[in-house]
């Protein structure tokens, strides 16, 4: 049967980089966990080895399971029964078969179950679940939540939720109320101490108020972002909770009835008295703890994207082979190769993209918990800030390129399916309507370019593209390393052209040029290190520099001719 992990080898390339070696040492804290758990690695060998059998039984699940379960499930969908989401047959499948095989808590260590896993193996898992349903991965991927509590609750939370993911335990991240949406300093959900009898030992607090477009809202585990301060309106004033389902004390209004992801339940909830516990430190709710969640969901978004881009891909490969037209299969069309062919290029360049910010993410966060265990010394302590710094305007510049490649790459896949496409006899119907959501939820496509400006006015951007220019390429690779040399200096005039006018709205009018401009370059750079490691990515990289140099070149061409009073164009008069 089908098995999504081995017939895609550009996964066992990515799991392969240089840098896993440091990954793997730093998250085994040099192995040892291997005195303790029988299944626990010994050396970087064998864990790499780990890796791959899991994620080969991950690939065998969602080609012979989650795959041919994700049209019953997108028309079946989730019930609300007795004030209680019932998943699809489907979906209660995948989570029973992926439970049992012990893919749930993967990232957690290995002291509350967990495989003890980096983000890398991880993210990868969840690019193969969501080429075979991205709403299910929905589901699947809220484990996240697990690494938050993992990283920020007390010991004795962590050991009283954390062991329950490794026995099938879904999870929600509770953040969105009616009149917040992407505006989470506004949520207003209040989260009171319990007055004279508080009771340290339980560290009981009880939430009261709506939350809507909440994913998986139904779990038995939930993160709940609450207002715990009274007279606060700001980020400073809010807390992150947990809340066990057990309890009872939460309504589920609804589930909404969207457009695609069908099968993971979006729900409207409402907490009346429900107690729940805190997490970490009050005041810190947003401002650090969600803000770290926001980089793993942004992974999430981004191995999602790529799933879906990969599937689309493919489904218009086989189709275009099968459909005759004229008296040829219509893959022999120009028209059509051309457009299989860019495809194929825009999901290596996302999915290049997705694992170099993956492996930042691991580096910064291995010397997180090992700080935990002893001082980092001050080179470590150098090195996991400069991850860090590079994650934070990575992740929302892979969110934002994966997602819109994502609808790029399901638009051109219906559409080489013709008619037959806008039908539900293929699935690419079903992938078209995923893939939208994914440049909407855990950010927009334009709250993505706020984040990600960033890393164009701190430079940070320009600083990593310096460092992946100075590494040595063959000479005959050489022509494609001066075409980037020179969309970097294009890049830097436009940057200094844009903060010349020192006008905040004149570079927030331009941010999505100039963050597109860098994610063309970063990628381009990224895909000329692929090819270094095997030629086979030469022609995809070729093709994506010289689209990528052609965008670049339109956007420059929009920015030197455009000036401030040009705003008041685009402006509507009331």
């Amino acid at each position: 049967m089908a098995n999504f992990y081995n017939d895609n080898k550009d996964l066992k390339f990515h799991l392969s980089h240089p840098l896993m070696k440091k990954i793997v040492s730093l998250k085994e804290k040099d192995f040892v966990d291997s005195a303790k758990f029988d299944y626990a690695p010994v050396d970087f060998e064998d864990a790499m080895d780990s890796y791959e059998k899991t994620l080969e039984i991950v690939g065998e699940i969602c080609g012979d399971v989650i795959d041919p379960n994700a049209e019953s499930v997108d028309k079946e969908g989730p019930q609300l029964i007795n004030n209680e989401v019932v998943y699809a047959r489907g979906t209660q499948q995948n989570h029973e078969v992926l439970t049992k095989a012990g893919l749930i808590g993967m990232s957690l260590p290995r002291m509350y179950d967990g495989l003890n896993f980096p983000m890398v193996p991880y993210v990868m898992a969840a690019e193969l679940v969501s080429r075979a349903d991205a709403g299910f991965a929905n589901i699947w991927g809220l484990q996240d939540c697990a690494e938050t509590m993992h990283e920020f609750a007390s010991e004795e939370l962590k050991a009283e939720f954390l062991p329950r993911f490794a026995k099938g335990a879904t999870a929600a991240m509770v953040l969105t109320e009616p009149d917040a949406g992407s505006d989470l300093q506004a949520v207003q959900l209040k989260g009171k101490q319990i007055s004279a009898s508080y009771d340290k030992d339980t560290d009981t607090y009880f939430l009261n108020g709506v939350k809507r477009f909440i994913t998986n809202g139904d779990a038995d585990i939930s993160l709940v972002l609450a207002r715990s301060e009274e007279d606060t309106a700001d980020a400073r004033g809010l807390s992150l909770f947990v809340y066990d389902r057990e309890h009872k004390a939460v309504k589920i209004r609804r589930i909404e009835n969207k457009l695609g992801i069908k099968g993971s339940p979006t729900c409207e909830m409402v907490f009346t008295n429900a107690p729940a516990k805190l997490v970490g430190d009050r005041k810190m709710g947003l401002i650090k703890y969600v803000m770290s969640l926001m980089n793993s969901a942004r992974l999430g978004i981004g191995a999602q994207s790529v799933g879906l881009g990969e599937a689309a891909y493919r489904e218009a490969v086989k189709y275009a082979k099968e459909r005759v037209q004229f008296g040829k299969a219509i893959i022999e069309f120009p028209a059509v190769y051309e457009m299989l062919r860019m495809m194929d290029v825009k999901n290596k360049a996302m999915r290049t993209l997705l694992y170099e910010t993956a492996r930042y993410v691991d580096v910064y966060k291995a010397y997180t918990f090992i700080s935990e265990d002893r001082p980092l010394t001050a080179e470590e302590r150098q090195e996991s800030k400069k991850y860090q710094k590079v994650a934070d305007v990575f992740t929302p510049l892979l969110k934002l390129v994966s997602s819109e490649y994502a609808n790029s790459i399901a638009y051109d896949s219906l559409q080489i399916h013709g008619g037959a496409g806008f039908m539900k006899d293929f699935p690419i119907e079903r992938i078209y309507r995923d893939a939208r959501i994914t440049s909407i939820y855990e950010g927009t496509s334009q709250l993505q370019v706020v984040a990600a400006i960033r890393g164009v006015s701190t430079g940070a951007y320009l600083s990593r593209i310096q460092e992946f220019d100075a590494e040595k390429v063959m000479p005959e690779l050489e022509y494609l390393k001066k075409m980037l040399q020179d969309m970097t200096s294009e890049y830097q005039k436009m940057v200094d052209l844009v903060n010349e006018k020192k006008d905040p709205e004149y570079l927030d009018f331009h941010a999505r040029r100039l963050v597109e401009m860098a994610g063309n370059i970063i990628m381009g750079y990224l895909l000329l290190q692929d090819t270094v490691r095997d030629e086979e990515f030469k022609i995809t990289t070729e093709l994506f520099i010289r689209n990528g140099r052609s965008e670049n070149k339109q956007k420059a061409d929009y920015i030197m001719n455009s000036e401030i009073k040009d705003l008041g164009i685009f402006k509507f008069q009331n």
